[in-house]
């Protein structure tokens, strides 16, 4: 509910509300499984579309879907509505669904070279020596013009490097034929878990996820991420990439009236799971800067300690369900919770924590310059959408009737680095068949010793002699020239010579 440019997000000993002055300020919202984080999400969600702001979020249980249809007025709700001085209008909101694999949404995708080696190298799980190859390969993709976009572009290049190793070892550093089938090897499991859909073209425009509709309202995108969850290093991938992408392409505006984006992260440990600190470093850099580009992020977890202290203290605004607090380690999550709110003298946070309702929870936000409230035990708001997962009928209406039906959903396969090299391995192995076969050589050969309209047994020895060491020198020279060829473009598949190099967007350098 959008009240004086505020987001009324429930009601203790006084009302609270979110500031969209201080929402790209990011936030947290914690609770243990079934506390009602998702309900949460949801009001803070529709408070945004209420007021113009578009809003991405993943849904991992489907749970979220319900934005998209009208609210059922059921007593629990309208009690709840009551108790809070509300009046239950059951509503629904402009959605747009999205998804890696095609099924539940519009397909979403991103070129190989938009991701980059750093994030793709956490995707493959790669160690820092196979981190440094797949820097070279980009290098390499870079200095030479040559455009990666899917995966086999990227493996092609990486056959190319392979081919010749020894030759690039001395400009870029020592690269290993072993470290390069162990990447190869990891693009094939990534394959295998159906992440080749994700790669590609074309591409996702950030300016698709930043509509309104006719009325004004911000359009709600949501990510089918239920089997998307089967592969968490390429949920966390993905989401990442999405925010890096918003950072690099969005102007600086600094402090609006409200955000021009806000985004949802669920299940947010995943994010910093065994990170590198590399990228650690780049996530906090990323949100510490993107609130000037009028970007919100707010985190979902089950507990504060799940996200970095250097992430953490950029979360201004915090909403901490029920945790809790039955081994030794969880009474230290409980307290480490409690500490990171300004503390109520009026009640014990520590021990609130774990005396939480479902669709209670403890509440600050930033409030007058920027500082945070006083921590306050709150009943949550009850959403005017539906609660729960809508039917796949309604879902597929809905996606039919999209904006965007149509513009992502068939792949395109651009020419690229893979065709550009193969254009050039054909001509080069054409000229070498040319000259190989044409006759030209065999007929100069003929006038110079002599076989041309002369009968074999009339050439004189040293002719004989000469002109079969001259054919055995000529066959071996082309005949390895077009084997190197061969190897360099991956000529093991036949006629269709170099079907296996490189593609992608030079991330920065050339855009979509």
């Amino acid at each position: 509910m959008l009240e004086d440019g505020k987001i009324f997000i429930g009601k203790g000993t006084k009302p609270e509300y979110l500031d969209l002055k201080l929402a790209n300020r990011h936030g947290l919202i914690t609770g243990a499984t079934g506390t009602g984080k998702t309900v949460t999400l949801q009001v803070l969600a529709e408070g945004f579309s209420n007021a113009g702001v578009p809003v991405f979020a993943a849904d991992i249980k489907g749970d979220l879907s319900g934005i998209a249809a009208t609210g059922n007025s059921k007593d629990a709700f309208v009690k709840r509505a009551k108790e809070l001085d509300l009046e239950y209008r059951p509503d629904q909101f402009p959605t747009v669904f999205w998804d890696l694999f095609g099924e539940e949404g519009h397909r979403v995708r991103a070129t190989v070279s938009e991701i980059g080696p750093l994030l793709l190298a956490r995707l493959l799980d790669l160690n820092d020596v196979q981190e440094g190859v797949l820097n070279i390969a980009f290098r390499i993709a870079d200095e030479q013009g040559l455009l990666l976009l899917d995966l086999k572009d990227l493996r092609a290049l990486l056959q190319f490097i392979a081919e010749n190793a020894q030759d690039l070892t001395t400009t870029y550093g020592n690269v290993s034929k072993a470290t390069v089938g162990t990447i190869q090897r990891q693009l094939l499991v990534l394959e295998n878990q159906r992440g080749q859909e994700f790669l590609g073209e074309p591409a996702l425009s950030i300016k698709d996820l930043m509509r309104t509709d006719r009325d004004g309202r911000g359009v709600v995108n949501i990510l089918a991420a239920d089997k998307l969850m089967n592969n968490p290093r390429l949920y966390a991938t993905f989401l990442l990439w999405l925010m890096s992408e918003l950072f690099e392409e969005l102007p600086e505006v600094g402090d609006l009236d409200q955000p021009k984006l806000v985004f949802f992260f669920d299940e947010a440990h995943l994010l910093f799971s065994d990170a590198p600190k590399a990228l650690l470093e780049t996530v906090e850099r990323v949100v510490r800067l993107i609130r000037s580009k009028g970007v919100g992020v707010y985190f979902i977890t089950q507990n504060p300690a799940d996200v970095p202290e250097t992430v953490l203290a950029q979360l201004g605004n915090r909403i901490q369900h029920a945790l809790r607090a039955y081994t030794p380690r969880e009474q230290k999550a409980v307290r480490v919770a409690a500490q990171t709110f300004r503390q109520n003298p009026a009640f014990d946070t520590e021990k609130a924590i774990t005396e939480l309702g479902v669709g209670e929870a403890l509440v600050s936000t930033l409030e007058g310059k920027g500082s945070p409230s006083m921590v306050e035990r709150t009943l949550i708001a009850p959403p005017m959408s539906q609660v729960g997962p809508i039917d796949n009928a309604l879902r597929q209406q809905i996606i039919a009737a999209s904006p965007m039906r149509g513009k992502y959903d068939q792949s395109i396969d651009s020419e690229s680095a893979y065709e550009m090299l193969a254009k050039r391995a054909e001509k080069t192995a054409a000229d070498a068949q040319a000259a190989q076969g044409g006759g030209g050589i065999l007929d100069m050969l003929g006038n110079l010793f002599g076989t041309n309209g002369q009968r074999k047994g009339t050439m004189t020895t040293t002719q004989r002699v000469t002109r079969e060491v001259t054919r055995t020198v000529i066959n071996q020279t082309v005949g390895g020239f077009a084997a190197e060829i061969g190897k360099s473009i991956g000529g093991r598949q036949g006629g269709s010579i170099g079907r296996a190099i490189v593609r992608g967007t030079l991330g920065g350098i050339l855009r979509r």
